[in-house]
This record gives structure tokens, sequence and C-alpha cells, in this order.
């Protein structure tokens, strides 16, 4: 076995163990029960055109690039595994990382759709994390809202020319805030009989800001440290879905 294998079997048993001994916890994405039936349909509604354009989307990169179905794996292995650490937050609801930035720099946002869905079915079945019902909402939410805002900002900041590693890391961070910003309208639209919407909706993000700000911050960092890993290991990759240039 050389060097290299070596690190990726020594990284792959870390990641591993990490996600082996999460602690068991109650909270989870928006769990069932906890959005009305309306709510339910509308959302999963919307998702239905990016889930169709996400579909396509990965279809012609694999048609066109057969071997890139391992970073793609490893991209939804990636949002799987960080969202799967959790910290109770407020209402059937918890504090994550997301990890879909990384899937949205590398293969755009529509695709992440269709992998941010089986990351939440696989949770809500095997994990109880989030819900069957509720999977639409939070489908909207990490797998669509998220990526887009990330994409973006990553573009935006390729063509201001900013440094690509600080661009990486501030699109996975404005993603995963981006992503409870929906959660909280989400629930705000869903429960707010006390209060008016804007204000079930301030309340909601006081209380995911004083957890998911800092869970925004790693993220960005380990997203940067991905792509350095990717640019060292996975260079051939990189370069047929146009990260890295020909010759750089």
């Amino acid at each position: 076995m050389s060097k290299q294998q070596k690190r990726i079997l020594a990284l792959s048993a870390a990641l591993a163990l990490s996600f082996g001994i999460v602690p068991n916890v109650s909270a989870m994405h928006i769990m069932e029960g906890y959005l009305p039936g309306g709510f339910c349909i509308a959302w999963g509604i919307l998702c239905v055109p990016f889930l169709a354009a996400g579909f396509f989307s990965i279809r012609k990169t694999l048609q066109e690039h057969r071997s890139l179905i391992t970073l793609l794996a490893m991209s939804g292995a990636f949002i799987f595994v960080i969202s799967s650490l959790k910290i109770p937050s407020v209402s059937g609801s918890c504090s994550h990382m997301t990890g879909t930035g990384l899937g949205a720099i590398l293969f755009g946002p529509s695709a992440v759709s269709i992998l941010g869905l089986i990351v939440l079915l696989f949770q809500a079945l095997l994990l109880a994390h989030g819900g069957l019902t509720t999977i639409g909402a939070n489908t909207f939410s990490m797998a669509v809202a998220g990526p887009f805002v990330s994409f973006g900002i990553y573009t935006l900041c390729k063509k201001s020319g900013m440094n690509r590693r600080a661009g990486i890391f501030l699109a996975a961070l404005a993603g995963d805030l981006f992503t409870y910003c929906v959660t909280a309208l989400q629930m705000a639209l869903a429960h707010h009989a006390d209060t008016t919407i804007g204000g079930a909706l301030a309340k909601f993000l006081v209380v995911f800001a004083p957890t998911q700000i800092p869970l925004a911050v790693i993220e960005g960092i380990l997203t940067v440290l991905i792509v350095m890993g990717l640019e060292t290991y996975a260079k051939p990759e990189l370069k047929a879905i146009g990260f890295i240039k020909e010759g750089k």
C-alpha cells in the first residue's frame, strides 16, 4: 500500500470514527409534526424543479466524465457526515453544519439538491434526524437555498479576483447561514400564533445565532481544508470539472 493510499485510509477511518461516536440527540432538522400538512406539501412542490435540474446536471456530468462519480459521492458523504453533527436548538429544530457548500462549488447548486435529498432521506430513515413529512422543507432549506447562495458567493468572489480559498470560506459560511435563515422562516410561517411572522422570524433567528454562527465559521474552514486536500490528491478530477484550469 502506497503512502497516499495509507493517508486516504487513515482519513476515512477518522471520519468514520467521528461519525460513529456522535452523541444521540433528540433535535433534528425539522422533525415530524412540526409543520402543518399544507406547508409540507408546498415546500415539497417548490423543490421539484430544482431536483429535476439536479438530476439532469448530474447525468450530464457523469456522461462527460464517468470518473467524477467518486468525487460526487465524496461530496455527498461530506454532507451526510457533517450535517449529522447536531447541537439542539429550538422548537423541533437544531443547529448543525450543512456541508453543501463544497458540492455547490465543485458541481453547481442544482446537483447538490439531489445529494441533499438523498442525505436527508437516509438521515430520516436511519438516524431519526428530520422526517419524511418535512423532507420537502428540509430539502429546500439545506439542499436548495443554501447551495445556491454558496455558488453565488463563490462566483462573485472569483470574478472579483479574491483569493480562491477566501472565496471558498465565505461561500461555505454564507450557504450555512442562509440555510438557517430559511429554516427560521419556515418555522416562523408555521408557528406565529402569538405574534407576527416577522416577530416569530426574529425570535427563531436570535435563538439559532449563538450556535449557528460559530458552526458556519467552522464549516468554512473545513471546506477550505477539504478543497486543499483535493487539490493535492484529486487534481485530474478538479481539472475535469473546470475547478482547476489546465496548466495551473
